[in-house]
């Protein structure tokens, strides 16, 4: 198997959100698509966070794309500087006010859609969580922290009976199956 080989590339838009790549690709084949396109993202991390008492910290808020609001662990991109655990760690403090003395677990490293986006996710499990900040909210963000016992969220993602997304779903599996070894 050979990979495309990319003959010409433009950025069709350049945000601080993220940028739109239209490449031009020739395949191993001799095929050519003249117009592939890239959505370059930060990579982000995200956690599933656990209180002693066995609750899972998620974070509501409403999601434009979706039209709803969606029950998700706390996530977010790594600023300057930060090591990948530092940033895990700013984000759950600065969404949720929860922050934990336990390093963080890293359950896995994962391309987002490596078809269409450059971008990666890491995930982690963070332990024996408790409230000790107020939120540090953007400008932009309205999220209301919830506490979940794990074992409910996950009959809860089985039912289809909230709203989330699949790296919350995924995330909340791996940390299943992490704590079901221990």
């Amino acid at each position: 198997m050979k990979a495309w080989k990319t003959t010409d590339s433009e950025y069709l838009y350049k945000t601080p959100f993220g940028n739109l790549r239209k490449d031009a690709c020739k395949l191993p084949n001799g095929i050519t698509i003249d117009d592939y396109y890239v959505n370059e993202f930060a990579d982000w991390v995200n956690a599933v966070v656990l209180t002693k008492d066995n609750q899972i910290v998620l974070v509501e808020q409403y999601r434009h794309g979706g039209q709803g609001f969606y029950m998700e662990i706390p996530a977010g991109k790594i600023e300057e500087g930060e090591s990948d655990e530092e940033g895990i760690l700013r984000e759950i403090r600065e969404e949720t006010g929860y922050t934990s003395i336990e390093k963080p677990i890293l359950l896995g490293e994962f391309m987002v859609n490596p078809a269409t986006q450059n971008n990666k996710i890491k995930t982690f499990l963070i332990m024996d969580a408790f409230e000790s900040f107020e939120q540090q909210l953007d400008e932009t963000e309205t999220i209301n922290v919830k506490l979940i016992q794990f074992e409910e969220f996950g009959r809860l993602l089985g039912e289809q009976s909230i709203q989330t997304q699949l790296f919350t779903a995924s995330a909340y599996y791996m940390a299943k199956a992490v704590l079901s070894e221990g």
